[in-house]
């Protein structure tokens, strides 16, 4: 089991996040995770540089693992993300592990195409693992459905087989994942949920893959700039993925973030500036057998986070 630290791209300018995760290298951090996104998720977050550039220069920077999120087939042609990934992994010895999602309308509606239904970007998502993994593998690659490629083969590969995860949230989609993906990516959520999807998952062909989960937490070193901090940065993003999935502009997030009130984040982010109370809700999480657990801090203050998890919360992890 790792710990990782989430590069946010949609709240940091990618020289920030640069700094941060050496920053979190040197505190104790096991892997990096990275967002990828055109768009924030509000004009109060601000970003949203290129992930594919940034993760270059991250992974020269640090020696950690990384992963990140990915959404083939709309933004991105399946074969320019398999590309991407070969390429990363050539230079970087397979440290770069990618989910594959569907997306968000907030992110592929920027390509002028209508936004399919859930049930259609689910499909063109297969479609796309298909033809990325077998580029991957070395295979000249014609396809046509919901996406199309032609005679396309890569010639520079990685020296070995990247891990291609399923970003999911619902029970539906962790189980269909179980099939066909390396492992899984989803969110934190109460106790007894994880479970579900942990189990979905396991019992659908996904036993002894690895999972991932993301948490989003709010630390500070006062309860009042967690709590607040938190509201500023992320109080859009806490609606269900039927509808961050559908939204098409930052400004229908802003519009839908001004119906939330600040008592709801506890719902939806960890919010505490208690340091112990952070690692035992991290231990309850690795007790549910998770193998990352990728700390997203959605607030502002991403220095003092490292450096205080780094110094007070992983080294209690480490030794579990």
């Amino acid at each position: 089991m790792t710990i990782a630290y989430h590069a946010s791209h949609e709240q940091f300018a990618p020289s920030s996040l640069l700094e941060y995760v050496r920053l979190a290298e040197n505190a104790g951090f096991e892997a990096i995770s990275s967002s990828d996104h055109f768009h924030p998720w509000s004009e109060r977050q601000g970003q949203s540089g290129f992930s594919f550039a940034w993760l270059g220069a991250a992974l020269l920077a640090t020696g950690l693992p990384y992963s990140m999120v990915c959404a083939p087939g709309q933004r991105y042609h399946p074969a320019i993300v398999a590309q991407a990934i070969a390429t990363l992994n050539e230079m970087f010895d397979g440290r770069l592990s990618v989910a594959l999602g569907s997306g968000e309308a907030l992110n592929e509606l920027i390509t002028g195409d209508k936004w399919p239904e859930k049930q259609v970007r689910n499909a063109r998502l297969l479609e796309c693992h298909q033809v990325i993994s077998s580029l991957l593998n070395g295979q000249t690659v014609s396809h046509r459905g919901l996406v199309s490629i032609e005679n396309a083969k890569l010639y520079t590969l990685p020296g070995k087989m990247p891990m291609l995860f399923c970003a999911a949230v619902s029970l539906e989609t962790a189980k269909w994942a179980g099939e066909w993906a390396d492992g899984l990516l989803t969110t934190h959520r109460p106790k007894a949920e994880m479970q579900k999807i942990i189990n979905a998952f396991r019992a659908n062909g996904g036993e002894g893959k690895p999972i991932y989960l993301k948490v989003q937490l709010s630390y500070a070193r006062n309860q009042e700039e967690a709590v607040s901090g938190a509201f500023d940065q992320w109080r859009g993003n806490i609606f269900q993925g039927s509808v961050l999935g559908e939204l098409p502009t930052v400004a229908h997030f802003d519009a839908a973030a001004e119906l939330v009130q600040q008592s709801q984040m506890h719902d939806y982010v960890r919010i505490s500036s208690d340091l112990l109370e952070h690692q035992q809700w991290i231990e309850e999480d690795i007790s549910l057998g998770f193998d990352r657990i990728i700390l997203h801090n959605v607030n502002r203050n991403q220095k003092d986070f490292i450096e205080d998890f780094g110094k007070q919360v992983l080294p209690q992890l480490k030794n579990k």
